[in-house]
């Protein structure tokens, strides 16, 4: 762990990446102290998070989108946004978005220099229950938009919801995206423990916006809500949407939240899961800066027409047709396939990299029923499965062995 002041943005990431364990903290055994140390760490910054505006998001998938779909909505409504979210993608500065701009280098090294002396004196007072990496990165959150004095914080929980770092927060209003068997290790290995993780985001009078739950979650979830008096708006129920492909070959949605009623056109390629997160940001949006509709139905169209959430069904190329995703449960795998159905490609390659707690087989199953071939690496060395063992995995479970092929270093 560097001891010496950060003073550039190689050695804040040093610094950064000094703080994650290599045997990380029983999940569920910490749960009474989960969040003494982020909490601890934030005292001593000046509870930055106290009457800070957030909407908290959090899901099994979406949550990364949802949150940039709204706060495109509510930048163009004219509202200022921060929005934390977790991982980044190419660049750790990624993370931090205020008004849509994210974060330069030198503002991110400035703003953790500022952190590290407390990180280190809470270090050496109790190295056990310190502020892990998480906890630093989400105080950070708090501390830049506090400052800049943000009318909506956006902020993407991290695993689960019940015990994470960002939960420390009032929220005025709850989103939970989607419940999926996944973490099962720290969440539970049912879709009701899961949903029960996750609907501890929710507060006391805070409105909560829903996707399309499984029913045994979405009982959880509004048993929470009701015991502290918070209303819930489900997609499919409470929340309408209806979509529509448009003779420019993009995708209309039209999304009705009680009596008002919002029209956009997703750019392609865009599914029925990209239209489920645009809903739900309508949503949030409504219930964040409704008081003007006409104002909000112009930002809505405005800002969806332009907004493409980075690394989910992206766009790279169309000679030939190049498409990234982070697809990484199931129904998100799924939700490609589907998407990639409409494409006018007469084969699919797939590169493929899966972290080491996925079910390989699990989440490629509805991609390889397309693919003519298959290359799998690991992006990751430390946190990606290893690339022979996957393709073996695919191989075992019937996949051709000719068309897989398995590189360790892209």
């Amino acid at each position: 762990m560097a001891r010496e002041p950060n003073r550039t943005f190689d050695q804040t990431i040093a610094f950064l990446m000094g703080l994650v364990r290599d045997d990380p903290r029983p999940y569920q055994a910490r749960a009474a102290r989960a969040q003494l140390p982020v909490r601890a760490l934030l005292a001593r910054l000046g509870d930055p998070h106290a009457g800070l505006p957030v909407v908290h998001i959090a899901g099994s998938k979406g949550k990364g989108s949802t949150a940039l779909y709204l706060e495109a909505i509510l930048n163009a409504a004219g509202l200022r946004t921060g929005t934390f979210t977790s991982p980044h993608l190419q660049r750790w500065t990624e993370r931090y978005r205020v008004d849509g701009r994210e974060s330069t280098a030198t503002a991110f090294a400035a703003l953790f220099a500022r952190l590290q002396p407390h990180v280190l004196e809470l270090l050496a007072e109790d190295p056990e229950f310190a502020p892990s990496f998480f906890d630093v990165m989400t105080a950070a959150a708090f501390v830049l938009f506090s400052e800049q004095r943000v009318d909506c914080a956006i902020i993407e929980a991290g695993i689960g919801g019940r015990l994470d770092a960002t939960n420390v927060v009032q929220a005025m209003l709850a989103c939970i995206t989607s419940v999926e068997l996944e973490h099962t290790d720290k969440l539970g290995a049912s879709i009701a423990a899961i949903a029960g993780e996750k609907a501890g985001i929710i507060k006391t009078a805070a409105p909560v916006v829903i996707g399309t739950l499984p029913e045994e979650a979405e009982a959880v979830i509004r048993a929470r809500a009701s015991g502290l008096g918070a209303s819930v708006s489900a997609l499919g129920q409470e929340i309408g949407l209806h979509t529509a492909i448009t003779p420019d070959g993009d995708l209309g949605i039209r999304v009705i939240d009680n009596e008002s009623e919002f029209h956009a056109v997703l750019p392609r390629p865009a599914s029925q899961c990209t239209a489920s997160n645009a809903a739900l940001a309508i949503a949030c949006a409504r219930r964040v800066a409704g008081n003007d509709e006409e104002r909000l139905r112009r930002a809505v169209a405005r800002a969806l027409a332009d907004t493409r959430p980075p690394g989910r069904m992206e766009l790279i190329s169309e000679h030939p047709w190049v498409i990234i995703d982070g697809a990484h449960t199931v129904a998100s795998a799924r939700a490609l396939a589907e998407m990639l159905k409409e494409l006018p490609a007469r084969r699919m390659h797939l590169l493929v990299s899966l972290s080491a707690t996925r079910d390989a087989c699990a989440v490629l199953a509805p991609l390889l029923e397309r693919a003519d071939r298959v290359v799998v690496t690991s992006a990751d060395p430390g946190r990606s499965m290893d690339s022979k063992r996957v393709a073996a995995t695919l191989i075992a479970g019937g996949y051709p062995a000719p068309r897989v092929r398995a590189i360790a270093d892209p």
